[in-house]
């Protein structure tokens, strides 16, 4: 799939980097479909750029570019699509993998519903030690779920927060029209993008078969931190915040500034 851009976002070297970004870099080397472009998008961090210029990535057309703004997930996203020059693109986390048949269906499916703007894979969702944890996405392809049988709509998500776009293939023109994701919403972030997306008439459908490898509550990762870290240990209260604040903000395509507050401390 040659008009297709895969943008790898790279925040830290730490832990087991080397193990999990080879698994990543070879699960797009093995495609049946192999994308135009690769982008190694790291920030502005001691070390980082160096360790990327170690790796093999074999055949791969890929380029190592500097997110010169935030180290975060969404604006190194945010930026590497900035970068892409193909119609589509895709995400994949340096601890994940997609499946080898992923962009091979994506490309048959993109042919046969052109009117969808966003794919996201059937997720398998895994511990840090490769434990099977569940599926993700898959429920809209049970009976009655969603309006459309497959695809992921507005008043769905309303009821429904349960939804990956690691590993999505969306149209560039679109992601950049309704706003990308917003770096301001935290932990909620992916929930008010899809809420965004569908409430703009995006049309989003989940290719109903395994197209990738999800590694949840990685040790370090931002959702591992709030669950794990006393420091920033995630109360109910704090999660209800932010997902009620998803679902105030999908209406505005800018990123305005939210923050949780406690009394005049903020958390």
């Amino acid at each position: 799939m040659k008009d297709i851009t895969v943008i790898v976002p790279v925040h830290n070297v730490t832990g087991n980097f080397n193990e999990w970004f080879e698994k990543a870099i070879k699960s797009i080397k093995e495609q049946k479909s192999i994308p135009g472009k690769i982008l190694l998008v790291h920030c502005v961090c001691p070390g980082v750029k160096e360790r990327l210029e170690t790796f093999d990535y074999g055949d791969l057309n890929y380029e190592i570019i500097e997110n010169p703004g935030a180290p975060d997930f969404a604006s190194q996203v945010n930026y590497g699509v900035s970068q892409t020059e193909t119609k589509w693109f895709s995400v994949l986390e340096f601890d994940d993998e997609y499946s080898n048949i992923w962009f091979k269906n994506v490309e048959e499916y993109i042919n046969s519903y052109p009117e969808v703007g966003l794919f996201l894979p059937l997720v398998v969702e895994t511990s840090e030690k490769g434990e099977f944890l569940g599926f993700t996405n898959e429920a809209v392809w049970a009976m009655n779920f969603s309006e459309k049988l497959g695809h992921l709509d507005n008043s769905v998500l309303l009821n429904f927060q349960n939804f990956q776009t690691s590993g999505m293939v969306m149209d560039k023109e679109t992601y950049e029209e309704i706003g990308g994701i917003k770096p301001n919403i935290v932990l909620s972030f992916v929930y008010e993008f899809l809420l965004r997306a569908t409430y703009n008439d995006v049309k989003v459908m989940t290719v109903p078969k395994v197209g990738y490898r999800h590694t949840n509550m990685r040790e370090d990762s931002l959702f591992w931190t709030y669950k794990n870290s006393e420091k920033h240990r995630l109360e109910p209260e704090v999660a209800k915040f932010w997902i009620d604040a998803a679902k105030k903000e999908y209406f505005f395509k800018n990123d305005r500034q939210i923050t949780y507050t406690e009394g005049h401390k903020v958390v």
